[in-house]
């Protein structure tokens, strides 16, 4: 195979609803590019890029629509299907020609629950269709030794350690008032938005509320009344830098999905996750793993007043007796599993690694 920082990598990404896939995507494409490696990304909707990205694609990285794939000449040494998006079979075609063949791997979603580390790493053959003779892998993120790990950039914690909070939430103009917490809160729809108001208003918050379905629901004639020690404050969509610094900022943040819910845990901040939704219900299983991990260590007192408030959030636990942790404990508690995290290796090293091995 090529060498790694020169050989061109094709990531290929859809939009489903909520923009964490591009997230997960552009946070892969940018310090692979930065690197040396030269990053076509293919995306069926790329609006999202325009507040997540303002800067634009840093030089190694280009932007395709989707539909412009079946048209290609020619494939990188690496493909990424990321979250099993089904390439384009023009193009599956195209990699079953090329040779050597390129490494196939489908990037796929991140969960503590057990399988992972059955799966994690396994191939797929292919016996028919456009990419007779490939064979896909299988790569999972995750929380330990037996997966991929999670996406972090090289100086990330760096970053974080020269981060004048103060001075970027003037910027932003955003100003607390003295002895005021800070709460970020990014999340789907949610029935509870009323008790968490409740809840956050114990103490007086200034809650800085992210574009989506709870700032639309804060600003709606209807919206859940404030309690006397709330107030808050609507936010513009931010690109993924300045979303990374508000996490940073805050004392507390609610996020959702898997973007946000991995920079939570970067930012070494207490948060309060709001999964996605599943009609089936797999999403309860998916956060009890993750609960059963994140909280191993935690003090019996602590994990409780988590589980309960996280339970209750996603709409599988009652909200009577949910109630915030003491703010020292799980502050402590979101240090030592951040840096639990970072003694593992980084996804996109850990990835790199795997394609070597498979060459």
């Amino acid at each position: 195979m090529r060498a790694m920082t020169q050989a061109r990598w094709d990531l290929f990404c859809r939009v489903i609803d909520n923009y964490g896939d591009i997230g997960v995507c552009w946070r892969l494409a940018r310090p692979l590019a930065a690197s040396g490696t030269p990053v076509r990304l293919w995306i069926d909707d790329a609006s999202a890029l325009r507040w997540m990205a303002p800067e634009g694609p840093p030089p190694g990285l280009s932007v395709h629509p989707w539909a412009e794939a079946a048209r290609a000449s020619d494939c990188g040494a690496v493909v990424i299907e990321a979250f099993g998006c089904e390439l384009p079979e023009d193009f599956v075609a195209l990699m079953a020609r090329q040779q050597p063949a390129p490494a196939w791997i489908n990037l796929e979603y991140l969960s503590a629950e057990s399988y992972v580390e059955r799966s994690h790493g396994l191939a797929s053959p292919q016996f028919s269709g456009p990419g007779r003779g490939l064979s896909k892998h299988f790569f999972y993120p995750g929380f330990s030794t037996r997966t991929g790990g999670l996406l972090r950039e090289p100086d990330l914690l760096t970053a974080q350690q020269a981060f004048d909070a103060p001075a970027w939430l003037a910027q932003q103009g955003i100003a607390p008032q003295p002895g005021e917490r800070l709460v970020s809160l990014f999340a789907y729809p949610n029935a509870g938005l009323g008790e968490l108001l409740a809840r956050l208003g114990e103490v007086p918050t200034l809650l800085l509320v992210c574009p989506g379905a709870a700032q639309a629901a804060l600003a709606a004639p209807d919206a859940p009344a404030l309690p006397p020690g709330l107030r808050w404050q609507a936010l513009p969509y931010l690109s993924q830098d300045d979303y990374d610094r508000l996490l940073w900022a805050c004392d507390l943040n609610c996020v959702r999905g898997e973007d946000s819910f991995v920079r939570a845990q970067w930012a070494g901040k207490p948060f309060l996750w709001h999964i996605y939704p599943q009609d089936d219900g797999a999403h309860g299983p998916k956060l009890e793993a993750f609960m059963d991990r994140w909280l191993a260590e935690a003090e019996p007192g602590l994990a409780a007043r988590w589980r309960g408030l996280w339970r209750a959030w996603n709409g599988l636990g009652d909200w009577a007796p949910a109630r915030l942790p003491e703010p020292r404990a799980a502050q402590a508690h979101a240090r030592a599993w951040r840096a639990q995290l970072t003694a593992q290796v980084d996804l996109l090293t850990q990835l790199r690694q795997f394609i070597r091995a498979k060459a």
